[in-house]
């Protein structure tokens, strides 16, 4: 779905000028989104695999919660929206702890390059995993992971062929954020 997205210059900061999700895509230029990590007191983490018919990385496991923040939406509200979506969860603001924005640029093709900032929260996973509900057209399946065995897998990007390719740094703020509130 094509929606309106805020443009972002290449430090991140907003530019009072909105464009196309598409066109972002097609000519590389920066944008908001969200990325919410769920991790439960018993050190499990909440991973997503992307639905089949994601255009970038379908059916490789990813952030629990992620997406696009509307053209004038509050990053807080984006969030939340998101959240609702795709795991049917209500949370509050007060839930989200902001562990860092950072900065991403992926070339998908010559005509797709993701030049985004991802405003990154973590969150406590308070409900059981059975009551979360999965939006289908965008997620294929959730599941929990251990945390250990999460950070084994993405720690240096040992298992590319299962996760979406974030940085090194990106995976380890997450791991070692999360280890600090365990």
């Amino acid at each position: 779905m094509d929606e309106l997205v805020d443009r972002l210059d290449e430090q991140g900061n907003y530019t009072g000028q909105t464009i196309l999700k598409s066109d972002a895509h097609r000519h590389g230029i920066f944008h908001p989104t969200v990325h919410i990590w769920f991790y439960t007191n018993h050190g499990e983490v909440l991973i997503q695999q992307r639905g089949e018919f994601k255009d970038t990385h379908p059916l490789l496991w990813d952030v629990s919660v992620a997406g696009h923040i509307g053209a004038g939406e509050d990053i807080y509200e984006g969030a939340l929206r998101e959240v609702k979506e795709e795991i049917g969860l209500d949370i509050e603001k007060e839930d989200l702890k902001k562990i860092g924005v950072f900065k991403s640029t992926q070339e998908h093709s010559k005509n797709f390059i993701d030049n985004e900032f991802h405003y990154t929260f973590l969150c406590e996973l308070k409900v059981p995993f059975n009551s979360l509900k999965k939006q289908n057209s965008e997620v294929e399946a959730l599941t929990m992971i251990p945390l250990i065995t999460f950070a084994d897998e993405v720690w240096g990007l040992a298992n590319t062929a299962k996760y979406v390719p974030h940085s090194t740094e990106y995976y380890k703020t997450i791991i070692k954020s999360i280890k600090e509130r365990l």
